[in-house]
């Protein structure tokens, strides 16, 4: 069998396959719910089972893991004799690669798929990077978020490499959707784990204008918001008195008023230690009268009650906000 359109002959029918005794599945004297396979399925099984248990590792073998991976790419037992036999008959991984590449057209988001892709990887060595990018590459255009491709893409980058190009490939990616998460999570990999870019501390000071400069085309869109913070993850002193993050919320709030994401950073500042300036009380108090009850006297109390009103589904959540500020947020 070469393509999926081609009629299926029976192995029992195959001269190649006549010294071959299939072995049926047991399911018992009295199974509760028999499964009721189509015909290929188990004729295609008995086979399988029979050269599994002999343990025959020839080229007929691994024609038949094809036929068996087409009617069931999950099966986890097939292709871990697959990879058994393509050990045996030292054959081509890139041929491999291929076949993998044809299966994934169906079945992108299989488990087995990415583990064999993975195992022909490290078989391969770093010769496979570009063609493992180039592979996730075509997954991602396909499907943005497809977890399977990120991660091994990311592993590709971690154990073979590849970094040259990763970050103007995420830049890529947000120019198309600047709501991409997944991207705006690979980029934070690549910064963070890229042994040509310098670590975070080198990248900071960059990314925070590329951030900010998101944020103010799109204030609603939560990726930049997290991203900004994740930029300071391992150091908040800098992040309060970095006067670019204040001064976006503040932007944002004269812009956008409603805009939860601006309130919701502007109060973790303040919690850690944030002086507001006027601008800041101001830009916030303004949005209580038609948001919020009565005034407060600290700005972290006034944030919470305006986003009590202005987010109602956490509504619970920033009263406890509100209940865990430091005594003195004006």
């Amino acid at each position: 069998m070469n393509s999926d359109e081609e009629e299926w002959i029976p192995l029992s029918q195959r001269p190649e396959w006549s010294d071959v005794k299939p072995l049926p599945q047991n399911d018992g004297p009295s199974p509760v719910v028999p499964i009721s396979y189509t015909e290929e399925f188990r004729e295609t099984m008995d086979y399988f089972r029979a050269v599994y248990i002999s343990d025959e590792r020839s080229s007929r073998s691994l024609q038949l893991t094809s036929e068996a991976i087409c009617l069931n790419a999950g099966n986890y037992t097939v292709w871990h004799f697959r990879r058994l036999v393509l050990e045996s008959l030292n054959a081509d991984l890139y041929k491999e690669l291929d076949y993998v590449d044809n299966v994934a057209k169906k079945n992108s988001k299989n488990y087995q798929i990415w583990h064999h892709r993975r195992w022909l990887a490290e078989k391969l060595g770093a010769e496979a990077t570009i063609k493992e990018l180039e592979f996730t590459k075509k997954i991602l255009s396909l499907d943005a978020k497809n977890y399977h491709a990120w991660s091994h893409r990311q592993w590709v980058l971690q154990t073979l490499g590849g970094w040259e190009d990763e970050l103007e490939y995420c830049d890529l990616l947000l120019k198309e959707d600047i709501f991409n998460n997944s991207a705006w999570n690979q980029r934070h990999f690549v910064v963070t784990r890229s042994p040509l870019l310098g670590g975070i501390e080198a990248m900071r000071d960059s990314e925070v204008d590329y951030t900010i400069e998101a944020i103010l085309s799109h204030p609603e869109n939560e990726s930049p918001w997290r991203y900004l913070r994740g930029l300071y993850k391992n150091d908040l002193n800098i992040w309060v008195n970095d006067p670019r993050v204040s001064s976006v919320c503040l932007k944002v709030l004269i812009s956008k008023s409603r805009c939860i994401f601006a309130l919701s950073s502007l109060l973790d500042l303040i919690g850690h230690g944030l002086q507001p300036s006027p601008e800041l009380h101001e830009a916030v108090k303004a949005l209580q009268s038609s948001d919020a009850g009565p005034s407060s006297s600290g700005l972290g109390e006034t944030i919470c009650s305006v986003l009590e009103g202005m987010d109602p589904l956490r509504a619970n959540y920033w009263t406890w906000r509100k209940q865990q500020l430091p005594a003195l947020t004006s």
